[in-house]
């Protein structure tokens, strides 16, 4: 099977990368390899660059204490399944497709057969490699995330043992979304998965990937890297929700692509893990594309977020608009940084970008640094940051309505948050954050 090795190994080898790659063709062979060599060349992130000033890996990531995970394929059968994930499946709406994703092994795959015969293809990695070859040579870590973007991109792209592919083809549109369910069990492990989606031209598609685990053992490695694809008028909307238990560390390498008259959505939430990475690049590349980027999270105890952003203008009269907003309790901390960059020749650009962060503790601390990259000279560009504590007149009036303290507190910051989920209302989505939420607040009261 792909993905089994000794375990003496250091997962980060060449001799790894060659195990992963055994059974793959020679392309996929060579762009491991290639992705490999890149990783080596390339410096692993550090405090003194200004992209990771404020999350030192030398205190969050301990890669010699990983391995890579050799826990075997769970049968395709809910009852053998971990109790969470059923339960979190169970409160998913109807969907077009269904994937489960355990230790890094699709284990369970169904898609709408009517969709299926239009052409719509939603596979593992490895299916998709050996069944749709032309696809995956053209966009599998090309033009999107190629190992060339930075150290975890290399990393991912040498060492990925399965993924998801979601192809939905010309003037093909989906009503109900995709819904992908990943689980993490294999404590003290590295993962690395990989999200390929492609719409073609006037299509439209809705994708929740929703990643969970119970508390882990010891230090635990997730990494993912999102590619999203949007044709000429194509429509995609990307939600990530990330509840990791405790002593994992989730890094996600994600770029969307959209094309002329595209919308490409994103929402990012994250409520779990200890330490929560996200690198996020929307490109702008055709004109009258549109990108909503939309973020939550909400942080206790010693969590800690980095949200690393950017909205490339590279074609005229397109449309961006960014809004992370987050709550902090305990002593946890959030890290937002973002740019906005319109390219010579990108007139007519119209983009947002805002960060609000709610501290609901003397020991929570945000950093918010958003910017500005502006060469053409025909635009709409602004930016701001908030940092605040909790609305005091708001509360108090809740109270005057006879609310008690605690549930006061607890209605300001949902409606705080809630601004971001009602952008993107997706079936069961929004339920299934609130409540979380919710479970947050009350272990803080």
């Amino acid at each position: 099977m792909p993905g089994l090795m000794d375990t003496t190994m250091h997962f980060l080898s060449l001799d790894a990368v060659e195990q992963r790659s055994a059974d793959e063709p020679r392309w996929l062979k060579e762009r491991r390899a290639e992705a490999w060599d890149e990783y080596e060349r390339t410096p692993m992130p550090t405090t003194r660059l200004e992209e990771w000033r404020y999350t030192d890996l030398r205190k969050k990531l301990d890669l010699d204490s990983l391995r890579l995970s050799t826990v075997e394929a769970l049968a395709d059968n809910p009852e053998a399944w971990p109790e969470l994930l059923r339960a979190a499946m169970a409160d998913d709406r109807a969907a077009s497709g269904h994937m489960v994703v355990i230790d890094g092994h699709v284990v369970h795959t169904d898609i709408d057969p009517s969709l299926e015969a239009k052409g719509v293809k939603f596979l593992s990695l490895h299916n998709a490699v050996a069944d749709e070859p032309e696809l995956m040579r053209e966009f599998l870590a090309t033009e999107a995330v190629p190992a060339t973007q930075g150290k975890f991109a290399a990393m991912n792209a040498a060492l990925w043992n399965d993924g998801i592919f979601l192809y939905v083809p010309r003037g093909v549109q989906l009503d109900l979304p995709i819904r992908v369910t990943r689980w993490f069990s294999d404590s003290g492990a590295a993962f690395f998965s990989r999200v390929l989606i492609v719409a073609e031209a006037a299509s439209r598609v809705s994708y929740v990937d929703e990643v969970l685990s119970d508390d882990l053992a010891a230090h635990t490695f997730m990494s993912t890297a999102v590619e999203a694809i949007a044709r000429d008028g194509a429509q995609i909307q990307y939600v990530g929700l990330q509840r990791l238990g405790r002593n994992a560390l989730y890094q996600s390498e994600q770029r969307t692509l959209a094309g002329r008259d595209a919308t490409l959505d994103t929402l990012n939430v994250a409520l779990g893990a200890t330490t929560t990475r996200v690198d996020l690049n929307a490109r702008l590349l055709g004109p009258g594309a549109n990108s909503d980027m939309l973020g939550l999270y909400f942080g206790d105890e010693d969590q800690h977020f980095d949200f690393n952003t950017s909205q490339d203008h590279v074609a005229p009269n397109a449309n961006s608009d960014l809004l992370y907003k987050g709550a902090l309790d305990g002593s946890s901390r959030s890290v937002f940084r973002g740019v906005i960059r319109v390219h010579p020749g990108a007139q007519g650009t119209d983009a947002y970008q805002t960060n609000r962060n709610l501290l609901l503790s003397r020991g929570s601390r945000a950093d918010s640094l958003p910017n500005l990259e502006i060469e053409a000279d025909d635009v709409k560009c602004s930016h701001g940051a908030t940092v605040g504590e909790l609305d005091a007149e708001a509360k108090f009036y809740l109270m005057s309505r006879g609310l008690p303290k605690i549930q006061a507190e607890r209605l300001v910051v949902l409606g705080f948050l809630g601004e971001v989920l009602s952008r993107l209302p997706l079936g069961g989505v929004t339920e299934k954050v609130t409540r979380a939420i919710e479970d947050k607040l009350s272990k803080g009261q």
